[in-house]
């Protein structure tokens, strides 16, 4: 067994400081997998999938601005274009030039947008409860998205998102078996969101998400017609993004290959033994026809 190397680094993209969390592969020409986080977490969200798969594959895991270790300057704008710029220049300062993205939560409009902005740069996607279809979204999810800073309470229900409790139920809601779940996630989680200007960020961030259901037309077609290989893996107990959101990419990308799993938001949590092979071959695949 090929036991993973992994480093942690920091790397200045303009003022901003990315951490970053990377395996070192035995291989110069190993597949390359950028792994996009989701809310409210940061790359830790990924450990166990570096630790599991990153001795065959070059796995990348970025912090956004606001999240984990990264550190972003006072007047940082948090909206998800400026996120998509700081991950756009991390990817440049890399030097990466081709790579599968795997797409979480957050890490879908962050990952689209890259697409968007440099389609050769995509050698595959996977997918894990990151929506791009309005059948995607629950109606708390559509309630969600409707807060306007100038809406009575908005303000607060947000926050209300961003506590210990708040926390917590994102990774316990639809899960068939909590005892599965380690506390050792939602605990991290709510150490960064409970840091200086955390909460700030994730309210301006949630306060922006309706660009993001206002991009899923531009997000379907760029898939339609580039059809990129395509793994979907997904929990179907998700409370913010149901299993029509995952069928869904089938009718932009036909070929894609979809896993439905009995687990909530944060499928890695409780999956990981039955998803990590799936990334594998799939890695295997991309890179063998990309070669």
């Amino acid at each position: 067994m090929s036991i993973a190397r992994i480093v942690h680094r920091h790397l200045d993209v303009g003022d901003v400081r990315v951490f970053y969390r990377e395996s070192l592969p035995d291989r110069d020409d190993a597949p390359v997998l950028l792994l996009l986080h989701g809310f409210p977490s940061a790359s830790h969200q990924f450990r166990r999938l570096i630790d599991a798969l990153g001795g065959r594959y070059r796995l990348i895991a970025p912090d956004y601005p606001g999240f984990g270790h990264t550190q972003a300057p006072e007047g940082f704008t948090y909206s998800f274009d400026r996120l998509a710029d700081v991950m756009e220049g991390f990817v440049q300062r890399l030097g990466l030039t081709r790579f599968a993205m795997y797409v979480f939560d957050f890490g879908a409009p962050v990952g689209f947008r890259l697409a968007e902005r440099h389609p050769e740069w995509i050698a595959g996607l996977v997918v894990q409860n990151g929506n791009a279809y309005a059948e995607g979204l629950s109606q708390a999810a559509r309630d969600f998205i409707a807060l306007r800073p100038e809406t009575p309470g908005a303000e607060k229900a947000v926050r209300d998102l961003l506590t210990p409790s708040g926390t917590r139920f994102q990774y316990e809601s639809g899960v068939a078996h909590p005892e599965l779940l380690a506390p050792d996630g939602w605990t991290l989680d709510q150490h960064f969101l409970d840091l200086p200007g955390r909460k700030e960020a994730q309210v301006a961030l949630a306060f922006d998400y309706h660009t993001n259901v206002e991009s899923y037309d531009r997000w379907q077609a760029w898939l339609h017609r580039h059809t990129p290989p395509t793994l979907i893996a997904w929990g179907t107990g998700d409370p913010f993004f149901p299993e029509p959101g995952a069928r869904a990419y089938l009718r932009d990308v036909p070929d894609a290959e979809l896993h439905l799993f009995e687990a909530g938001h944060f499928a890695l949590e409780t999956h990981l033994s039955e998803i990590a092979p799936l990334v594998a071959g799939f890695l295997d695949r991309v890179w063998s026809e990309k070669y």
